[in-house]
């Protein structure tokens, strides 16, 4: 970096306590950042990069973080580095020879985790996600059958820590069998050091995105957001009993329909001899869907080696904010499963937000880039996978 100075939006202060009391983010994140700035003489022109936990967490706290290196990224034409909170806190215990599990209490009975270990460098056995308690305690048993470890290096034992740990310990001992032991209780807050290295290390792998493509990463939806979904769910099922939805397989009588949605959705879309195929062989399919009587949208699957590819998903304009593409979502979770498939894989084009958004909606993750994957016009791909169906 410049001048190897780099900033971490934390509570933090340079040879000073962490700040854990009272005060929100609002009234002390900028002030402690001019002082660092005024300590250290920096001038934050001459910076590289700035990093942040994208989340989970609080979702006041991370709009609020966010919010702030948006906007220093914006002035500073800055990139930001994103570092998932959890991978963050796991970083805590660097050096533990074993596995290490943070847990960040996400309310009813649902931890924020993730499964690392420091064999080779930092590894990331279960990327960060939102699950039930006992679950986590189920994928721990499960971890040396699952991921084949066979280095002695590693000790068959997990490192838990986090303020999960409190809330949680009895259930973790009753159901967690493989030899584990709970961290200190200063090793289960966030540190901005730890962030900061984690950050340096993504920074050279070129993990940074703009300050205008920032987002917190919240895993769950707010209660209020539950809510309204919910409402709006119990609105459209009463629609629909006097106006029935049905789900079904492709047949080919249904091809010339789908291939006119089609056309009528995507820039490059399938032609007739695709969905022929759709139909013909056994590790594809394709569901439609129909609303009076008149077929208004599909999605198509194949399966890879136990994997499931979604390969388009598509719903008329007018029939859309109806509910019907996460209907046809859940059909095809189950098609997926009946074609023998355990995970779920797709693309979608980088400035699709509405596709991203109900595929996230999905239990889907990002997960990679492709450049240049689309044509007309040229764009990236995102690569989402959900990882259990």
């Amino acid at each position: 970096m410049a001048k190897n100075i780099s900033f971490t939006i934390k509570f933090w202060r340079q040879n000073g306590p962490r700040v854990n009391y009272k005060k929100t983010h609002s009234q002390t994140l900028l002030p402690m950042l001019s002082e660092i700035c005024r300590m250290t003489e920096a001038d934050l022109s001459t910076i590289d990069a700035i990093a942040v936990a994208k989340g989970p967490g609080s979702f006041t706290g991370l709009r609020i973080g966010s919010a702030t290196v948006k906007g220093l990224g914006l002035a500073l034409d800055k990139p930001i580095i994103p570092v998932p909170t959890v991978d963050a806190l796991a970083y805590n215990a660097w050096g533990y020879n074993g596995i290490v599990c943070p847990m960040m209490d996400a309310r009813r009975t649902q931890v924020y985790t993730g499964i690392y270990a420091f064999a080779d460098g930092f590894q990331v056995l279960l990327p960060q996600c939102a699950i039930e308690v006992g679950e986590l305690a189920d994928r721990l048993n499960a971890l040396w059958e699952n991921t084949g470890f066979s280095d002695q290096s590693i000790k068959k034992q997990v490192l838990v820590l986090g303020d999960g740990v409190p809330v949680y310990k009895e259930l973790l001992e009753h159901k967690v069998k493989l030899p584990f032991e709970f961290a200190p209780a200063h090793m289960g807050r966030q540190r901005a050091g730890a962030l900061g290295v984690l950050a340096q290390s993504f920074y050279k792998e070129g993990i940074v995105e703009s300050a205008a493509e920032h987002k917190p990463e919240y895993l769950r939806l707010s209660q209020a957001e539950r809510e309204r979904l919910l409402a709006q769910r119990e609105k459209e099922e009463a629609g629909e009993r006097g106006n029935p939805v049905v789900i079904r397989t492709m047949t080919e009588a249904d091809v010339d329909a789908v291939c006119a949605f089609e056309e009528a959705v995507f820039s490059m879309p399938w032609k007739k001899p695709d969905f022929l195929d759709m139909v013909r062989r056994d590790n594809l399919s394709y569901l439609v869907i129909e609303k009076d009587g008149k077929v208004v949208g599909g999605a198509g699957i194949r399966e890879i080696l136990g994997d499931i590819e979604l390969t388009n998903v598509a719903v008329l304009p007018e029939y859309r904010r109806q509910g019907l593409a996460k209907r046809l979502m859940k059909a095809v979770f189950e098609e997926g499963k009946r074609l023998g498939g355990n995970q779920m894989t797709l693309e979608v084009r980088k400035s699709n937000i509405a596709a991203i958004r109900l595929y996230e909606g999905s239990g889907f993750q990002t997960e990679g880039v492709r450049k240049d994957f689309y044509e007309k016009p040229a764009e990236d791909a995102l690569i989402m996978w959900k990882r259990a169906l």
